[in-house]
């Protein structure tokens, strides 16, 4: 492919770095992913070929390595790839602050938020004893566990054989909103969230979480982007 022919930095790096989830699998590899299948997660719309594609091509440049892992190969970001943070969170600061924010409207997937939800569990607000949620998401066919143990915070297909007393049952928008800083926790139960279960547990619920990394940062006056009140 034809390059810009630019002497300007800015485009130097636009051509290596702009391509179509580039900038995603940087953001997998600065999350703490470095297997394969666990970038993958977090980019489910990705196909094997173009992950591959794209790992390969940031190998080149030299903001990755490769290496052979105990069960098979593993991407660590080189201090040329760690430097990328600056500017993937500037991305994100500007579209959670510039980008209108209305969830009902959004083509989402649910497993980039789960997975996020993951990453983020408050190890030491958590009950001491291992428990289990139940995420059961509206259009999605099979319900997700998310273990939460003191050793072990684990995203699972099935509940991994701990008890589950706590029920999460939203539309995906609304889990979102949430999440994502658009709305509080009641107005996000007003929008379909419920967490079921022992009074206790799911008054504690959303403190098990250090919400979405730039959901403090609200939208910028007068662009109206998070969701309204209902």
């Amino acid at each position: 492919m034809a390059g810009y022919g630019q002497f300007c930095s800015v485009a130097r790096a636009h051509e290596v770095l702009g391509g179509r989830w580039t900038l995603l699998v940087v953001r997998e590899l600065l999350c703490g992913s470095r297997r394969f299948n666990d970038i993958r997660r977090g980019i489910p719309r990705i196909s094997r070929t173009m992950l591959s594609e794209r790992l390969q091509a940031l190998v080149s440049i030299g903001a990755v390595t490769r290496r052979d892992g105990r069960t098979g190969p593993e991407y660590d970001l080189t201090e040329s790839g760690r430097e990328l943070a600056s500017l993937v969170g500037a991305m994100g600061a500007w579209g959670q602050r510039w980008l209108p924010r209305r969830p009902a409207e959004e083509d989402l997937d649910a497993e980039p938020l789960l997975v996020d939800m993951h990453r983020r569990v408050r190890a030491e607000a958590i009950p001491k004893d291992p428990i289990v949620i139940r995420f059961e998401i509206d259009g999605q066919r099979q319900p997700r566990f998310l273990l939460l143990k003191v050793s072990e915070i684990s995203l699972c297909t099935q509940n991994p054989g701990f008890p589950e007393p706590v029920r999460v049952r939203s539309p995906l928008p609304a889990l979102v909103a949430w999440w994502r800083g658009d709305t509080d926790f009641r107005e996000a139960q007003r929008m379909g969230l419920a967490v079921e279960g022992p009074k206790a547990l799911v008054r504690d619920f959303p403190n098990w979480f250090e919400r979405y990394l730039f959901a403090p940062i609200g939208p910028a006056a007068g662009e109206g982007g998070a969701v309204p009140p209902p």
